[in-house]
């Protein structure tokens, strides 16, 4: 089987500790291990390779994390990882849409989310097997996860033994309580596992404009046409202009792909869907009072950290890493802080974050990005944002380097903390050592190369009318940004 991998979506459930920069699929919440990284350790139990489909701005974090991943099982996995990358997201029926006609008609995939926990592995293993099966058969599987509660955040399927008899939307508290009383429905996993050829055909006859429209965003990544000899529904590898392992969608074609769900885009409609009934220790992770119940306790039964001062106080998630936190006769709360934003809520009611989200957008990038921010390059923290200038600490690998580029409204000071700095601006080229510093004038074209084999930490000082990330217009670049 293939591991078709869904890294879209921005977690805004789990703000301020995801962001769209840096959804809550990589962070590292679990012995420093990311939701993605463990979702990679889980199938590559099982799967022989990862597909994995990510927003353009995420892949280069997705990259990094495959790399740790690969040390730690002593595998090459990314070398025979490949990538889709789409500019906006679609949902997700032409996400594994676009996927599915990147392989072989025959090949099995598995799909699933990159934000799930699972934590019975045995159970997980027979019930994957168990859904390879059928996918031979040419049937579209799902997995439906048995419910230990009555949960109104969830989809359900409702089913006759492996037959699925309907998908039913989020419920009512009360009518959750009757799915789960019933005993014969499942919350929607969002997992599925099928031939690549089959779930096209489905989607050609179910959802045809959205089939024409991936398949031609997928033709113009192909090197030449169908000559006739292809299996009907999907394309081979051969055909396909894989760029290191990558296939990129035009921002054009992929805003011509109409959005929906695979449920309803194929999974309602199809006559071939069946449903494993999967009792597998299973979270979403979809909100700070499910990662509370995953998260280690103290003898308190408040989240461990490091940085927490507890005074009788119980039953609370405490995290953040950036200054200590202090509770006094505090029960059950949820306290997050990121250093540039600080949640309190009561446990029970942190479904009402995406309603902070909301407001949030009105007025700040919060919701977009943290203070440090990673660039395929390395990364950057803001030390200090306020009118007229930014302060930041810039740390980049070895052997990269940023883009050749240029700022409208800001100048730029400069200086190396540790490590050394081949620097680029306008004609001339030249090294910076420890302590060393220059100056860049709004204008000036200008680039930052580590060349050595050591970490590059410099700090930048931009002073200018406007110092917001969008001010860089790139004029070359290693990792084809805009």
């Amino acid at each position: 089987m293939i591991n078709i991998i869904l890294c879209g979506g921005s977690g805004t459930r789990l703000w301020p500790i995801s962001r769209t920069l840096m959804p809550k699929q990589f962070v590292k919440l679990f012995d420093d291990k990311s939701l993605f990284q463990l979702t990679v350790e889980r199938n590559s139990k099982v799967c022989d390779s990862q597909f994995i489909v990510s927003n353009t701005e995420q892949y280069f974090l997705a990259l990094d994390q495959m790399q740790e991943t690969s040390e730690i099982l002593n595998q090459v996995q990314n070398d025979e990882s490949r990538y889709l990358l789409e500019p906006i997201g679609r949902n997700t029926a032409p996400a594994i849409a676009l996927a599915c006609m990147a392989l072989d008609y025959d090949e099995i995939v598995l799909v699933t989310p990159s934000d799930h926990l699972i934590k019975d592995e045995i159970e997980y293993k027979k019930v994957l097997l168990q859904a390879q099966k059928l996918a031979n058969d040419n049937f579209l599987v799902t997995f439906g996860i048995t419910p230990t509660f009555a949960e109104t955040g969830f989809g359900y399927i409702e089913a006759i033994g492996l037959d699925v008899k309907a998908f039913h939307e989020k419920p009512d508290v009360q009518t959750a309580q009757k799915y789960v009383d019933a005993g014969n429905f499942y919350w929607n996993s969002g997992m599925f596992c099928f031939k690549a050829g089959i779930f096209l055909e489905e989607l050609q006859k179910f959802s045809p404009e959205i089939y024409k429209a991936c398949e031609n965003a997928l033709d113009s990544c192909v090197k030449h046409k169908n000559d006739g000899g292809v299996k009907h529904g999907a394309f081979r590898h051969s055909q396909l202009d894989w760029e290191s392992n990558i296939i990129r969608i035009s921002h054009e074609n992929m805003t011509n792909i109409p959005e929906d769900s695979i449920d309803y885009a194929v999974m309602e409609k199809s006559n071939k869907v069946k449903v494993i009934p999967s009792d597998i220790n299973w979270s979403d992770v979809g909100s700070f009072d499910a990662l509370f119940e995953e998260l280690p306790k103290d003898e308190n039964n408040n989240t461990i950290n490091e940085k927490h001062i507890s005074i009788d106080s119980k039953n609370n998630l405490i995290y953040g890493n950036e200054k200590k936190i202090a509770t006094i006769d505090i029960e059950d709360m949820i306290i997050v802080d990121t250093g540039d934003a600080l949640l309190v809520s009561k446990k029970g009611s942190s479904q009402k974050v995406k309603q902070v989200v909301s407001e949030i957008k009105k007025t700040t990038e919060l919701h977009n990005i943290h203070l440090t921010g990673y660039r395929p390059w390395g990364s950057y923290t803001v030390l200090e944002d306020s009118n007229g200038y930014k302060i930041k600490r810039i740390e980049v690998k070895p052997d990269k380097r940023l883009s050749l580029q240029r700022h409208k409204h800001r100048n730029e000071h400069w200086v190396v903390v540790s490590g050394e700095a081949t620097v680029t601006i306008n004609e001339n080229t030249f090294t910076l050592n420890e302590n060393e510093s220059t100056y860049i004038k709004a204008g000036d074209i200008h680039r930052l190369l580590n060349n050595s084999n050591e970490p590059l930490v410099i700090i930048e000082v931009q002073v200018g009318s406007y110092t917001g990330e969008d001010d860089i217009e790139r004029l070359e670049d290693d990792y084809k940004r805009d």
